[in-house]
């Protein structure tokens, strides 16, 4: 499936779809797209998605647990507390730098059809929305040979994620209209979101933060969403009225700003792409 039949396809279709149903269509279209470039040529396929997150975790259980995992009881089990921080920062990241240069990307079928130009964010986020199920795989394999059980508070989950998902179409949305006139933001993310990992916790525990940088974190959204989601799936606990409040904020904050950034400037795409 590649733009030139996306392109047919939509143009088929163009004369009787109503706007929302052609948009969708579209979003299944590159998502399908998406997924059957990423693993073509790739022996193992998808099987990689589960792979990756366990290999990162095993990496970082060896270099950090040996002198975390012990002296912060408060962890829990320390390689599920990996996997868990881990894929959430992961489904952020790969939904904001793919969406990035979303638009960029998709310069060639802009300038043949006439397409809602939002679509194109929106669907990196999805597509890692996707990627990160998979990761679910290997969340239940680590909790299973690691021997934590899952509570009935997993079942706030898809609340948590939903709302990540959200805050990083809001971020995708934003990065995809700034990079298409200022270039060097596709740079200097990247510096970001390295940054953004390591002020982060999620291989140290937040008690080792000085007050200084705990009071910083109530304000880091990625610390928040991890945490949500460490507290439903790890700990076995129901996160408060206010923590389930903030990350909607930040969600909704986020999709905001995104939106009403990308829709003023969009009709200037053309002229830069």
């Amino acid at each position: 499936m590649d733009s030139q039949t996306t392109t047919t396809d939509l143009a088929a279709k163009d004369a009787w779809y109503p706007a929302s149903k052609r948009d969708w269509f579209i979003l299944k279209q590159l998502v399908t797209k998406d997924f059957k470039l990423k693993y073509r040529r790739s022996a193992l396929g998808v099987v990689w998605s589960v792979l990756n997150p366990l290999l990162m975790m095993l990496v970082m259980a060896a270099v950090f647990g040996t002198f975390m995992r012990y002296n912060d009881p408060s962890i829990g089990n320390y390689a599920v507390y990996l996997i868990l921080g881990n894929t959430a920062f992961q489904l952020m990241n790969d939904a904001t730098s793919q969406g990035m240069g979303s638009i960029i990307g998709a310069s060639s079928l802009l300038k043949k059809v006439k397409i809602n130009r939002v679509v194109f964010p929106v669907e990196k986020a999805l597509f890692a929305g996707v990627n990160y199920l998979f990761s679910l795989v290997a969340i239940a394999l680590v909790m299973l040979v690691e021997q934590v059980p899952l509570g009935l508070t997993a079942l706030l989950l898809p609340f948590g994620l939903l709302m990540l998902l959200v805050f990083s179409v809001g971020l995708s949305m934003l990065l995809s209209a700034l990079s298409v006139f200022f270039r060097d933001v596709m740079h200097l993310w990247g510096v970001v979101l390295i940054a953004w990992t390591y002020a982060t916790p999620l291989f140290y525990p937040y008690s080792i933060l000085p007050a200084w940088m705990q009071t910083f974190e109530k304000f880091n959204p990625m610390y928040l969403y991890v945490t949500y989601i460490r507290d439903v799936v790890l700990y076995q606990q129901v996160p408060s009225v206010a923590m389930h409040a903030a990350c909607a904020a930040c969600a909704l904050v986020a999709l905001g700003i995104g939106y009403l950034v990308f829709r003023k400037n969009e009709h200037k795409f053309i002229l830069y792409i």
